[in-house]
Order: C-alpha cells, then sequence, then structure tokens
C-alpha cells in the first residue's frame, strides 16, 4: 500500500511538472521563415511580359510626378529621364538599368544577433500592424491610441515566438506630439525588444534622427556598412513621388538603410479595377521608386511593395481578402522576383470592425496568399482591424498565434525516413491504431503545428471553464504575455546616450500637434 502511495504521488508530481511546463512563459522567436514549397503564379509569361512592356510605357509616354522636390528632378535629368515640370519620363529600359545594382537579398541587423533577419530569396519576415491612429481592447473597447498602448504591443511582438521583427509605427500615440512622437517609438523598439525595427518616415529630419539614433545604438560606422532598418515608402497612386516620402527615402538610402517602396493601391480608385492594369501601374510605379534609390546610392537595399485592396463600390469603402486582391498579390510576387528584388505585400488585412468570423476569413485568405505568393516581408502580420484604422490587442495576439501555422505549411512535406513511418506501418498492421506505437510516441510532441490560442476541450470541459470565445481567450492571453513580459538587455551606456539624444532632441522644439 505504501509502494502505491508512493507510485500515485511521483505520477501526480510529475503531472504538476509537465503542466508547469506547458504553462511557463517562454521568449522564443523562431527563425524567419525559408519556404519549401512552391510560389503560387497565377500568369503565365505572356501576360508577365505584356504587364512588363505596358509598364515601360506608362514611365516613357505617361510618366510619374515627383512633386515639391527640385533636386530629385535633377537628378533624374543627370540620369538620363525626360523632366518637364515636375513630371519625369523614364526612357524605357533606364529604370530596370538603374535597379541592377539593388541586391536581391539582404541581412537586417537586429541589436541581438540572433534575431537578425534576412529579407529576399524564399525567406519571409514576418512583422506587426503599422499605422492605426485607435486601439481596440475587450476591455476599453475603442479610441485613440496612447504611447503606453504602443509600449503594450511592442511588449507583445517581442513575446510572440512567431513574429520576427518589432515592426514600426503599430500604432500612431495620439498623446506625444507628432513632431516628437517618433523618437519614443523609437525608443520602445530599442529597448522593449531587441528583434529588428522600422524607422520613422514622416518627416526628413525624423528619418534622419532614426539614422542617429542607430548609430548610437549599433555604432556609426557598422550603420554604414550593414542594414539596421527598413521603412516604409508609400507612393501616393496613381503614379505620384511627394517631396516628405522621397525625402526619408533619401536619408535611408544614403545610409545604406532598407525601403519599402510601396503602392498604396485601392483598386477602382488609385489603380485601375482591371488586375492586369493594376498590375502595370503597381509596376511602373515600383520602377520608378526603386530606381530613384539607386540614383541616390547604388547598392542600397530596396523591397518591391505592393499593398493592395479593392473597392466596395456601393460604399467607397476598401474591401480585404477578395479574389481580386490575392490575384494582384500572386501577380506581383512573379514581377518581383523578374526584377530580382525582396517583395513586400499581404498581411492580416480585414474590413471588420471587431475581431468577429469576417475578421478571420478575411485574414486567413490574406495571410495564406501572402505566403504563396513569394512575399520576403509582411507588414501588418498581425493585429490589424477596421481596414487599418484600429490595432486590436486581442486579435494581435489571435494573428500571431496563426503565425504559426504558416511556419509549418512552409516547412513542405519530409519524406526522409521517419517521415515515411513504416515501422509505424508494421508494426500497427491492420485494424490496430497508432497511439500507443514506437513511432507516435517518438514524434508525438513535434508531429503537428500546436495552437496557444484555440480551444479544442469537450464541449462540458469548455462550458465549466465559462464558455468562453476565442476573443475572451485572446484577452486573458493578452493579460497574462504582459504580466509576463521581461525586458531585454541593453547596454547602460547606450541607453543613456539614447535617452540623452532623445531628451535633447525633444528640448531642442516646441510641441506640434499638426
Amino acid at each position: 500500500m505504501a509502494e502505491a502511495n508512493t507510485r500515485r504521488r511521483a505520477r501526480g508530481g510529475g503531472g504538476a511538472a509537465r503542466r508547469a511546463e506547458r504553462t511557463a512563459v517562454r521568449i522564443e522567436t523562431a527563425k524567419y521563415i525559408e519556404r519549401n514549397i512552391p510560389n503560387f503564379e497565377v500568369l503565365n509569361d505572356e501576360a508577365l511580359e505584356i504587364i512588363e512592356t505596358n509598364a515601360e510605357t506608362v514611365l516613357e509616354e505617361v510618366g510619374v510626378n515627383f512633386v515639391d522636390n527640385p533636386a530629385a528632378l535633377e537628378r533624374w535629368r543627370n540620369a538620363g529621364a525626360d523632366v518637364d515640370g515636375e513630371r519625369v519620363r523614364i526612357p524605357r529600359g533606364l529604370a530596370r538599368e538603374l535597379i541592377k545594382t539593388a541586391p536581391s537579398q539582404f541581412t537586417q541587423h537586429a541589436r541581438n544577433p540572433e534575431k537578425s533577419v534576412v529579407i529576399g530569396g524564399r525567406n519571409l519576415v514576418l512583422a506587426p500592424v503599422y499605422g492605426p491612429p485607435f486601439v481596440r481592447d475587450a476591455q476599453g473597447g475603442r479610441r485613440y491610441a496612447t504611447m503606453d498602448d504602443f509600449n503594450k504591443f511592442v511588449k507583445l511582438a517581442y513575446m510572440s515566438k512567431w513574429l520576427h521583427h518589432s515592426g514600426g509605427t503599430v500604432c500612431e500615440p495620439t498623446d506625444i506630439p507628432v513632431n516628437k512622437r517618433h523618437l519614443d517609438m523609437l525608443m520602445a523598439h530599442m529597448t522593449l525588444s531587441d528583434k529588428p525595427f522600422m524607422g520613422s518616415v514622416t518627416d526628413p529630419s525624423r528619418a534622419q534622427d532614426s539614422v542617429e539614433m542607430c548609430e548610437i545604438l549599433f555604432g556609426k560606422e557598422f550603420v554604414q556598412e550593414n542594414t539596421v532598418m527598413t521603412s516604409l515608402t508609400n507612393i501616393n497612386s496613381p503614379m505620384t513621388f511627394d517631396d516628405v516620402m522621397m525625402g526619408s527615402l533619401e536619408v535611408y538610402a544614403r545610409n545604406n538603410q532598407a525601403c519599402i517602396i510601396s503602392p498604396f493601391i485601392v483598386g477602382g480608385a488609385m489603380a485601375p479595377v482591371s488586375v492586369a492594369g493594376t498590375l502595370t501601374q503597381v509596376l511602373a510605379e515600383v520602377l520608378a521608386g526603386i530606381a530613384y534609390s539607386q540614383i541616390i546610392r547604388p547598392g542600397a537595399p530596396a523591397i518591391f511593395g505592393a499593398f493592395v485592396s479593392s473597392i466596395d463600390m456601393n460604399s467607397g469603402a476598401p474591401t480585404f481578402g477578395t479574389p481580386e486582391a490575392a490575384h494582384i498579390t500572386y501577380g506581383a510576387g512573379q514581377l518581383a522576383r523578374r526584377l530580382g528584388v525582396p517583395y513586400r505585400s499581404a498581411g492580416s488585412f480585414c474590413g471588420s470592425k471587431l475581431p468577429d468570423a469576417q475578421a478571420a476569413y478575411e485574414t486567413a485568405n490574406s495571410l495564406n496568399m501572402g505566403l504563396l505568393s513569394g512575399v520576403n516581408f509582411m507588414l501588418h502580420a498581425c493585429g490589424w482591424l477596421e481596414g487599418g484604422l484600429v490595432a486590436d490587442f486581442e486579435k494581435f495576439v489571435m494573428d500571431a498565434d496563426q503565425l504559426g501555422a504558416l511556419h509549418a505549411l512552409a516547412k513542405g512535406v519530409a519524406y526522409d525516413e521517419n517521415a515515411q513511418a513504416m515501422d509505424a506501418i508494421r508494426e500497427v498492421g491492420p485494424g490496430g491504431h497508432y497511439l500507443g506505437c514506437a513511432h507516435t510516441q517518438a514524434n508525438f510532441q513535434s508531429a503537428f503545428w500546436k495552437t496557444d490560442l484555440l480551444d479544442y476541450k469537450p464541449f462540458e470541459t469548455w462550458e465549466e471553464e465559462g464558455a468562453r470565445d476565442t476573443r475572451m481567450l485572446a484577452s486573458v492571453r493578452v493579460e497574462h504575455l504582459l504580466a509576463n513580459y521581461q525586458q531585454p538587455q541593453l547596454d547602460p551606456e547606450k541607453l543613456a546616450a539614447l535617452t540623452a539624444y532623445v531628451e535633447e532632441k525633444k528640448a531642442s522644439m516646441p510641441d506640434a500637434f499638426t
């Protein structure tokens, strides 16, 4: 009897240990995705050649506008373009020739070298939502974002295993002056996380601040010789390059930092309603933008961007997760690969106001098309809601959980001796089951992707635990992750230098909220 009691206590202790292991917080970051599955291609060679020819025709005959930027016009003129006022017409083949110096892939270094990422090739780097002025959670509802919200999102991104990148403006902290908030946002990325991050693009001077802060964090020489930031350079589609975005691009390209050259496409509003027409305009805009970055500094890293949605013809609102957006995303991936530069597109896009079924359907469509289209850098990979107006805390962890499924899908199908499982098939034979066989016991921990969020319990257990839906489970997970957040170490001298830089910059100018 004593021996039996000892055995029971041992089993209970082991179960408690296993439960503790399952619930323990681990700050682990998976390596960026390396695809072992083929890209999905919707365009044949004839279609690709037509689109490429038409894009060159647009650049040569229609041209693009570089507004309020006389220096850019002069640079284009010196490069061989025809400049008439602010209209730049680029001779056929000139943009492609300039783009040859852009790297096909590059490393973005993190302050923790283990978390550096390679952007390009068959890799996929996942970064969180970017730019919403509002946030939402189950407790506070929809409200203007604050710096406290921003810090929480940076912490959640740091804690997420499946996010490789800290992102940029994960929400817009409206309680900080416009001309100073970039400093606080960069400090958050640099101190609350050790993953790669993005620089500011809202003014060329803020881009320069971003570079100078990175020079403190990484060292000036290292920054000039390596890429430590990506930045989002949106084109004012159709075919307009404004001085603010181009001014920021000039700063980053000059300092060897990566720029995502990204047309902002809402089909039927900023581009034609047809897939081929939209792809023609996207390619023309990207050709001009990346070529300009190479005029600034040959060899500066650049990414072919494509933000794509269609338009609801009744309301005028953008729509997401649609077949047409998928066609454009797949097609743009083919064009980027033919151009020989990394590709950015897709994300957790949805138009829903809540993290509900609409959000889930549209997000799943958008994430999967991103994986299959060959995207190398996926901004907005988690947290996007309401057409990008809202960063949602619950949806952030819901999406982040699903990114694990993308990792698993991208691995492809193994067919080594263990994967063939012939020993298991022989052991079990007809009419048996595989639950207890040696192959299952050896592989059960890694055989299937496991969610950290979704509920697969029996109905009775689920009901006893409060009949919680996915949003409720996500709210609990947000609280759990933030409660267990552990800040990564940073050299005290670098922290002091960054703090002094930010304080001096803020003191040098009055607050501005416009």
